[in-house]
């Protein structure tokens, strides 16, 4: 197996302020985390996730779950072209079979990831230990390596646990959008005590909190750090936007100069400015928010 170590990852990743009056006016001091930068394919907290990942399928097929444009099908697909890993996507949705692939499928295909599609019913029992086995069968994949659905298992959260140690004392608060909260989780516990984690989840049903909790219990056993939920900024769900997100996500890149992924990066700043305004942050207050990915092309 190719070593991960030829991905030559950039870490820790960049820090860099940003000078924003939305921001300067409360007397706050904005900070962007720019993972998006680890690695120009393996984009942002999807390296800290896989590697850990990676290392412990040992050159098994990787098989992993997403939905038709999960940016976590894609990550997985491209690291297992880098590391000659062979991988295995089980997409959401049976009726995707007949149709043409999207552009995140395609390239998906193109990176040479498999694609098993299988119906929302069995998709969403995919945890259940007969059901995991029936669709492995199904997929041609028994043996091989299985990483949940976002990535997010006991050792991507020890793998973020880097992301939390990496801004230990540089700033109060540390802010990011969540999917599946896997990085939440390993971020607060590399926290230091005087510090807190801010999460905006990008789905709605108010579920991630309990998620959470048992990731961080699997991973360290127990909780850890000072975290807590905002669940007001999710626009609709998962993949979902609306010309307010956009029209803000457009103003913040001609502001900054800086491309903003809509489905995590521009809801966590949209939440952000919100909380600003707000007060939710004392005069004095550095915040962090960690840039989880970058646009797709």
């Amino acid at each position: 197996m190719t070593s991960l170590d030829t991905l030559h990852p950039r870490l820790p990743s960049p820090l860099q302020e940003i000078e924003d009056p939305r921001f300067t006016h409360h007397g706050t001091r904005l900070l962007l985390k720019r993972d998006d930068l680890i690695h120009p394919q393996l984009i942002g907290n999807k390296y800290r996730k896989l590697a850990p990942n990676l290392t412990a399928a040992a050159g098994r097929t990787v098989v992993t779950f997403g939905g038709a444009y999960s940016n976590h099908l894609r990550a997985t697909a491209a690291a297992g072209r880098l590391l000659g890993l062979p991988t295995v996507g089980v997409v959401r949705g049976q009726e995707l079979a007949d149709r043409p692939l999207n552009p995140s499928l395609a390239r998906c295909t193109a990176d040479g990831m498999r694609l098993h599609f299988v119906d929302r019913s069995t998709y969403r029992h995919k945890t259940e230990p007969e059901t995991l086995a029936a669709v492995l069968r199904a997929a041609d994949a028994e043996g091989a390596y299985v990483v949940p659905e976002g990535g997010s298992n006991a050792e991507a959260v020890r793998g973020c646990h880097a992301l939390g140690e990496e801004l230990r004392g540089r700033a109060d608060v540390v802010a990011l959008a969540c999917g599946t909260g896997g990085t939440l989780a390993g971020l607060a516990a590399g926290l230091a005590p005087d510090q807190r984690a801010v999460g905006v989840p990008v789905l709605k049903g108010g579920f991630l909190t309990a998620d959470i909790q048992a990731l961080q219990q699997q991973a360290f056993g127990g909780p850890r750090g000072t975290w807590h939920l905002d669940d007001r900024f999710h626009f609709g769900g998962y993949a979902r936007t609306t010309p307010a997100l956009d029209a803000f996500a457009e103003d913040f890149e001609d502001r900054h100069a800086l491309p903003v992924e809509r489905l995590y990066v521009a809801k966590l700043l949209y939440a952000l400015v919100t909380l600003a305004q707000e007060g939710a942050f004392a005069r004095g207050t550095t915040i962090a928010a960690v840039v989880t990915g970058r646009p797709f092309p």
